[in-house]
């Protein structure tokens, strides 16, 4: 019992350093990362935990040896370490907030017509069920088919059960490398929300390598996003605003789709179709994929056994890759950006999201939010947790935000 105990906090300890400060590398990056995310988003469940851990031993069993001791005091540290990740956390909110109010303005929330900042109680309901994602004004409509090749071209919408009318679109695309997963696994809190809210939203599954191969992807995006625009009024959506977002490989497929509106090149046999979306928001997104920025984490991952699935043994590096690469396609007509990743990824490093957004800030006529979250790893949105949460809030008051910008940009278009 005593060195059982003794094993389990320094397992808990040894996922909380790792947490806190993660092992680099990209021979580690995997197991580094599914250990780190779930610890610093479950910081405030994993602290509650160690001390009823601790304390239910200590009361049963005391101090009375070695094991007890270094036991409790592996608890202790790891207690330490949780709380500053719960800390942290927390402050997204004002990491987010700030991000907003620089790349879109101090009155970003007036011109909007949102509330004004206040500060909002912990979110108790939610940290104590962050899986549950459910709402009961909400309507999914499941697997439906935006293009042919089965479950690989299916789409789930949501909406609001009281039927909106003219809502705005919201298109999401899931991450996994390109290689794995599906729509039913992420980014569902943000679907749920903003369908609460109103809008019209889409997630949608493609072709995934190594059967598929580049540009496979993109133009399964881009076929999306005409089906949701020709039936968006089916589910009381208008197509004349739709903004797209993802994380990790879903981040960087919404960015490339974001800055090739109209491509011909990836869109074969519906070249006339409208593909422009109005709002961006990629999550800890790889953005360069031929090393522009000269990155070791770029170059490392170019290097990796992932790239020659995604492009073909054939491809040769870098001028294969800048096809794919949203650093080498931005422009001058981009849409507003938002751009939001975590200082502790291990998959994709940071510095990367840095390099994009500066190089877009510098071509891009429209405004670039980026916020960038002390202590968050990869995927850090896929349930709910104190950061996620706020990071959640953020987005909505971008993408209210990027709506009203767009009205006022037609406006102001059609005046000239």
């Amino acid at each position: 019992m005593t060195r059982r105990f003794l094993f389990r906090q320094a397992a808990n300890l040894a996922l909380t350093v790792n947490a806190v400060r993660p092992v680099p590398g990209m021979t580690a990056s995997l197991p580094v990362f599914f250990a780190g995310w779930l610890t610093s988003e479950l910081a405030p469940q994993l602290l509650a935990a160690t001390a009823l851990d601790a304390s239910v031993h200590v009361a049963r069993r005391g101090l009375g040896d070695r094991s007890d001791r270094l036991g409790v005091a592996a608890a202790g540290a790891s207690a330490i370490g949780l709380a500053a990740m719960t800390v942290s956390a927390r402050r997204a909110g004002t990491e987010v907030e700030d991000a907003l109010t620089e790349g879109l303005g101090p009155d970003y929330r007036e011109v909007a017509d949102l509330p004004g900042r206040t500060a909002e109680a912990l979110p108790l309901r939610k940290l104590a069920m962050p899986f549950h994602v459910r709402r009961p004004d909400v309507v999914r409509h499941r697997n439906l088919a935006y293009a042919e090749g089965g479950k690989r071209f299916a789409v789930d919408i949501f909406h609001h059960r009281d039927m909106p009318s003219n809502a705005p679109l919201l298109l999401e695309i899931h991450g996994g490398g390109w290689v794995t997963s599906n729509k039913d696994h992420q980014a569902l809190p943000l679907m749920v929300e903003m369908a609460s809210r109103g809008w019209v939203c889409a997630s949608i599954n493609y072709p995934l390598s190594p059967k598929a191969k580049w540009p496979d992807q993109p133009i399964a995006v881009k076929r999306a996003i005409t089906w949701f625009k020709e039936h968006a009024g089916e589910y009381g959506g208008t197509p004349e605003f739709l903004a797209i977002t993802g994380g990790s490989a879903g981040g960087h497929l919404a960015a490339l789709a974001a800055l090739t509106p109209n491509d011909p090149s990836v869109q074969p046999g519906f070249e006339s179709a409208d593909t422009s979306v109005q709002a961006c928001v990629p999550m800890y997104a790889p953005t360069d994929m031929a090393n522009e920025t000269g990155l070791k984490s770029v170059r490392l991952r170019s290097e990796s056994f992932l790239m020659p699935m995604v492009f073909g043994k054939g491809a040769k590096f870098p001028d294969d890759y800048l096809v794919a690469s949203p650093y080498a396609k931005v422009r001058a007509d981009a849409p507003p950006f938002f751009v939001v990743h975590g200082s502790n990824d291990s998959l994709v490093p940071v510095p990367e999201s840095r390099a994009f957004v500066e190089h877009l800030r510098s071509v891009s006529r429209n405004p670039v939010a980026y916020a960038e979250l002390k202590g968050a790893q990869h995927a850090f949105d896929v349930f709910a947790s104190l950061r996620s949460i706020e990071v959640l809030n953020g987005v909505t008051r971008f993408l209210e935000w990027s709506r009203v910008h767009a009205r006022s940009t037609e406006r102001v278009a059609v005046g000239s």
